[in-house]
């Protein structure tokens, strides 16, 4: 094939035919006013829709997991209608369209909640620095309630409704955010798990809530379904790489998503060693997508050299709606306004130009 043409060349994800290799990443975007999704969202989804996948930004499976300012669920009957009308817009111009389940955990502030919501985590450990609220603006970061052991049945059950809720509104899957510090690496993480039960201390006990997490999203809604995000030895929120055994922990963790089925992992590579990867790839045998400051020319590369299979581009597909025409073209990119990312309204959401 030529330079990147295999960047742009047809994927078979499982039963899912996608027309590239290209996929929008997940990005919070904050425009989902009262955690619904809306006409906004809608548009913005559908005017990407010639990635080969999109998959959206972070939605909670769970009012105790809308930590920020605005962001959408998928726990209710609003929310599921919402979303449906996303889903359609999207397949109504041939895209394809996961959604990814991120449930804040501590990293959230009881004012962005809903009344009877509550801040939880894996120990009762605060993350660092402040976030911003809607109501009272910066505020410190709080102490989460640590989950009981007897509860966590019923917050994976949180994300096999959701999943369900998201197959139900049109999805072709969803993708478990287990990056960035969120609930799932809060528990795979050292800095936030401390916990002495089955669920804490070896780092195969720290693997343990995300593997049957997996399993039971797999079991609900098919393996085909749903995907997974990963970011070892990334310390965003808070977080600390195991120096000893982050490589050991996450080769682990690897085999364990191949044994549950996952249809992808998904992985940050700012900080992933190579060796990390490879040692992963060895125990787990489905596909492959890597994030991280890609070019057209890098992505395009490493799908050539076997790195990955799909790649997610970022912030480039947030100010660039048809960014897969204007690489295949060699175009300029519109730069991204960070001042916009997180604001509400259609300004920086739905106004940067096609060519």
């Amino acid at each position: 094939m030529q330079t990147n043409e295999i960047l742009f060349s047809e994927y078979k994800l499982g039963p899912i035919n996608l027309k590239n290799r290209v996929v929008m990443a997940p990005m919070t975007r904050s425009r989902a006013i009262g955690n619904v999704p809306n006409e906004l969202m809608a548009q913005y989804y559908s005017d990407r829709a010639e990635a080969g996948l999109i998959i959206t930004e972070g939605v909670s499976p769970s009012p105790n997991g809308l930590g920020y300012s605005r962001i959408p669920g998928a726990f209710n009957d609003a929310q599921v209608a919402g979303w449906k009308a996303i889903t359609e817009a999207v397949h109504a111009k041939g895209g394809k369209i996961f959604m990814q389940l991120m449930h804040t955990g501590r990293v959230a502030h009881a004012a962005n909640m809903p009344e009877g919501a509550k801040v939880v985590g894996p120990s009762p450990i605060a993350a660092a620095g402040d976030m911003w609220t809607d109501a009272q603006g910066m505020q410190p970061m709080p102490v989460p309630e640590e989950i009981p052991t007897a509860e966590i049945p019923a917050l994976i059950q949180e994300y096999v409704d959701a999943a369900k809720n998201a197959m139900a509104a049109g999805f072709d899957g969803v993708e478990i955010h287990a990056a960035n510090g969120y609930l799932p690496m809060q528990f795979l993480n050292i800095a936030s798990n401390q916990r002495t039960d089955e669920y804490g201390g070896s780092y195969e006990n720290r693997n343990r809530f995300v593997i049957e997490l997996a399993k039971a999203m797999v079991a609900a809604v098919g393996k085909e379904h749903v995907g997974i995000r990963l970011s070892p030895f990334n310390p965003f929120n808070s977080m600390t790489p195991d120096p000893q055994h982050e490589e050991a922990q996450f080769t682990a963790l690897a085999k364990g998503l191949n044994e549950a089925g996952v249809c992808y992992i998904h992985m940050l590579g700012f900080a992933l060693p190579d060796s990390l990867l490879q040692s992963m790839k060895k125990e787990y045998s489905g596909p492959i997508m890597l994030n991280g400051g890609y070019t057209a020319d890098r992505a395009a590369a490493d799908i050539t050299a076997g790195k990955a299979d799909l790649i997610s581009f970022g912030n480039t597909f947030l100010s660039n709606p048809d960014l897969v025409t204007r690489m295949k073209q060699g175009a300029a990119l519109t730069p991204a306004d960070q001042n916009t990312f997180y604001t509400p309204g259609a300004v920086g959401y739905n106004d940067y130009p096609t060519l």
